[in-house]
């Protein structure tokens, strides 16, 4: 076997990655990749619709101050995820541990306070089915809040093995790879924030 075929196979099989990146973060990125077309399917029918007059009434009834500090709470959450990375590459299981209980009860919060939304909205008369303007609204923020749902339950999952030592110095891909997709959750957050409350 020539040289450039035992680099080769090195460098597909070492430590389980491809040119250097890990198989997990790549099969992440490839799934983040999917999860952005989307939700860019998701925007483009928002933006298609918004101009119909049904719009202007239900913007109104958004509630955009409470709104903006929910993603204050969102975006400190990803703070705390950048510290739990930081602290699982030190070693420091407390650390890890307490940043992620934090990341997960703020993403608790910002999911509380969008479905206290969603009944103030609901008492005004603005559901699902009530006209096209609440079908799209409830449609993109409800599958970004079910995001938030899934990242807060692996939250949850990454937290507790972390408490065992599950993750070190040498392992914390784990907590890598969560901190990828919330990042992910947080950006798109951010969007839609800006095109459905702001502009």
């Amino acid at each position: 076997m020539s040289d450039g075929a035992t680099t080769q196979d090195h460098t597909l099989t070492e430590a389980g990655s491809i040119a250097g990146v890990d198989n997990r973060k790549f099969g992440i990125w490839l799934f983040l990749a999917s999860e952005v077309m989307f939700f860019m399917a998701l925007i483009g029918m928002y933006l298609a619709y918004r101009g119909q007059a049904s719009w202007t009434e239900f913007h109104r009834a958004l509630d955009i101050p409470l709104t903006g500090v929910n993603t204050f709470i969102l975006l400190t959450s990803s703070l705390m995820v950048v510290l739990a990375v930081s602290a699982a590459q030190q070693g420091h299981r407390r650390n890890l541990t307490l940043w992620m209980l934090a990341t997960v009860v703020l993403g608790t919060i910002f999911v509380s306070i969008q479905a206290f939304e969603y009944g103030k909205l609901g008492t005004e008369g603005h559901t699902l089915n009530s006209d096209l303007a609440g079908n799209v609204f409830f449609t993109l923020t409800g599958f970004h809040g079910l995001h938030v749902i899934i990242g807060v339950l692996w939250g949850v999952f990454v937290m507790l093995r972390g408490a065992r030592g599950g993750f070190g110095r040498s392992n914390f891909m784990g907590v890598e790879l969560f901190g990828l997709y919330w990042h992910f959750v947080d950006v798109v957050w951010i969007l839609l924030f800006t095109i459905i409350y702001l502009i």
